[in-house]
């Protein structure tokens, strides 16, 4: 969806990621580069904002006409602060994208969507996974369940530390696959996928959110979650013979998605990863 059609306005001048923490996010190296390719007289920042002074914060944003992306932990409070939602932002009940139309309402999208969907389908070499173990039921986990559901995979199920929280995730999205909350990851992971949607990994000192030792060996681990030199749990399971993948492809096909609501424009998407090598994989094709 074009920004044209949903913010009906000139583009953005300014951009921010608002998040807490935000210090370790790639996004505005990654976006400021693709800005800069296009010649674009637009300077991309982030911002921490703590929970108590996210509303304040947003007003302000709406007031200026300043567009941008929203990251952990606020995607689902910035969702229902939003005057506007599209349809995805509305069904996922999360916005990671937004920005101010001609009328000054905050519009929200979610292009974490389509970030989950190129991250799913390169860390499983385009076959679709027989099933899904999804850890966590925030807003990343809303995102990642559509984009299952869109390619197509027929079996999934989802593990939080809120057995009620994933139950409550899964009716709300009423997802037309097979999908029920389990209080453990009990069920067959022979071909599957297991993504971590939770923060776990962001910092060194974190649990890892799944023993690898559960797993077999045709099964496949994403996680949401990038740090430099990639995440302990990846590097783990790449070592024990799993396909193995960060969260770094989706944050860069999410950034593309969002630059091109923003503009109406496709991004210079070599631009982008070039700034991140040598810690980036080269993208796949779209």
């Amino acid at each position: 969806m074009s920004s044209h059609e949903w913010l009906g306005g000139p583009a953005p001048t300014s951009l921010v990621l608002l998040g807490h923490p935000v210090s370790h996010s790639l996004s505005p190296r990654f976006q400021q580069a693709a800005l800069d390719a296009a010649a674009k007289r637009v300077r991309y920042t982030a911002r921490d904002v703590s929970p108590d002074a996210l509303v304040e914060t947003v007003r302000a944003l709406r007031a200026a006409g300043i567009a941008g992306n929203v990251t952990v932990p606020h995607k689902e409070d910035v969702a229902r602060l939003c005057d506007v939602l599209t349809p995805l932002a509305r069904r996922a009940g999360a916005v990671n994208t937004f920005g101010v139309n001609a009328s000054g309402a905050l519009v929200g999208h979610n292009t974490d969507v389509e970030g989950a969907r190129d991250a799913i389908r390169a860390v499983m070499d385009d076959t679709v996974p027989t099933s899904a173990l999804v850890l966590g039921a925030g807003g990343s986990a809303a995102a990642v369940l559509l984009a299952l559901e869109s390619l197509g995979v027929a079996r999934v199920h989802v593990s939080a530390r809120s057995h009620e929280r994933a139950e409550a995730l899964i009716q709300r999205l009423a997802l037309t696959h097979s999908a029920r909350a389990v209080s453990a990851p009990t069920h067959d992971l022979e071909g599957a996928l297991v993504i971590n949607t939770t923060p776990l990994g962001l910092h060194a000192n974190d649990p890892v959110p799944l023993d690898l030792a559960a797993l077999p060996a045709r099964c496949a681990v994403l996680d949401l979650v990038y740090r430099p030199g990639e995440t302990a749990w990846v590097r783990d399971a790449r070592a024990l013979g799993h396909r193995a993948e960060d969260g770094l492809r989706m944050l860069v096909a999410q950034g593309a998605a969002a630059y091109a609501w923003w503009f109406g424009e496709v991004p210079d998407v070599t631009a982008m990863w070039r700034v991140l090598e040598p810690r980036s994989p080269e993208p796949t094709p779209a």
